[in-house]
């Protein structure tokens, strides 16, 4: 695409054109909330004219996301509680969820978008919260719609062709390279089209640019790295395959957060994201998620165990270094010995850290936590084959 159409596209979108266009009752609902003079009853009285829209705002208020005890059971409670900036953003975004199908249209599994996006949304404002340079609520919304560009990129661009590519999000940059090839532009640069349209926060609208240049504050600096860090913690969720510890080593070095701190993020998405997921009818199996995680966890087990053996075998072909022999060559063993440290004691900790934080919040008795405790005995017996090993070959 010439860069006088990609112009004109852009120029199509900004207008409004082939947007999807969210519920009216919900526009006017944010117009009423970005007005000081509006009244909580006032929002109430909006909010009623769409019955659907006041069931799930009335449990969102419930819900853990807000952390009270006390219930509220009125909408003017929940509105007070949610407050109206929230409020505003919050009602964009059920309605945002409202606007897309769900199922799997071609390529597009648009309920497993849908549950990606909750979890990173979930990890965003852990994120937030741990750095403290962000708002969690905002957080929390940008990185629900981190991705938001893609259901109109896929509806644009994809829907009903014949086109050979995989929107799991597996890997997302080999997907904006390949938009941007063929298309000119990617789902990101819709995305912001897009939520400037639906009168989202600028806070919010930026965490869709790849240029970083364009922010205008340190705190939409902080957001659009605390998107990038969920974007990558999202990986344990849907990610096929992959070096367990490689996530980890990713955001400790990017951001300095200790292994225990991600993963306190992950298990506080993981218990919460069944309980946000009703406020934006999205269908969640957290169990069915769980297992999926733990599988990756025990194939990293695998994987390690076969390295053990791989450098026991290849010791036991080395003689035992002797005094004299030391000079001549026993560093050759040892520079083995600390290359197994290096592999296998980091992704061992990773998996083993990440299932002992989880095995205080499973039932024993559950699936779940049956198979956590299947990893952790595994990985103990890991750990002291690997001791045993470095420890006979005088590491």
């Amino acid at each position: 695409m010439e860069n006088s159409h990609l112009s004109k596209l852009l120029k199509q979108l900004k207008s409004g054109y082939l947007l999807p266009a969210l519920s009216p009752a919900v526009m006017k609902l944010v117009d009423l909330a970005s007005d000081e003079k509006s009244s909580s009853m006032d929002l109430v009285s909006q909010i009623e004219k769409d019955p659907p829209l006041a069931a799930r705002l009335l449990r969102l208020a419930n819900s853990a996301f807000f952390s009270f005890r006390e219930p509220v059971s009125t909408l003017n409670q929940a509105v007070v509680r949610i407050g109206f900036n929230r409020l505003r953003v919050m009602a964009l975004s059920i309605s945002l969820r409202d606007t897309f199908p769900m199922g799997k249209i071609g390529p597009l599994n648009y309920e497993k978008f849908w549950t990606i996006s909750l979890y990173r949304a979930l990890i965003s404002k852990s994120l937030a919260v741990a750095f403290k340079n962000s708002n969690p609520d905002e957080a929390f919304i940008s990185g629900l719609l981190k991705e938001i560009g893609l259901l109109i990129f896929f509806d644009i661009f994809i829907k009903g062709k014949n086109e050979e590519i995989s929107l799991d999000l597996e890997s997302i940059e080999d997907l904006l390279a390949w938009e941007k090839g063929k298309y000119s532009l990617d789902h990101r640069q819709i995305g912001e089209i897009a939520l400037t349209y639906w009168n989202f926060p600028e806070n919010i609208v930026v965490c869709q640019r790849a240029d970083k240049t364009s922010v205008k504050n340190g705190e939409q600096a902080a957001l659009i790295k605390i998107c990038e860090q969920a974007v990558i913690l999202s990986k344990f969720m849907f990610m096929k395959s992959f070096e367990f510890d490689s996530v980890y080593n990713e955001v400790e070095n990017s951001t300095g957060l200790t292994k225990d701190m991600i993963n306190e993020m992950l298990i506080y998405a993981y218990e919460k994201v069944e309980e946000i997921a009703v406020g934006i009818s999205v269908e969640v199996n957290k169990e069915k998620d769980l297992l999926a995680i733990l599988e990756k966890a025990n194939q990293a087990l695998v994987r390690i165990s076969e390295k053990i053996t791989t450098q026991e075998i290849y010791l036991e072909r080395c003689d035992l270094p002797s005094l004299a022999s030391l000079e001549q060559g026993g560093e050759d063993i040892k520079q083995v010995l600390y290359a197994v440290a290096h592999e296998i004691r980091n992704p061992l900790l990773a998996v083993g850290g990440f299932a002992k934080r989880l095995s205080d919040s499973l039932d024993p008795s559950s699936k779940g936590g049956k198979y956590v405790q299947m990893i952790l005995r595994e990985a103990s017996r890991l750990e002291m084959v690997l001791a045993e090993m470095t420890d006979r070959k005088i590491l």
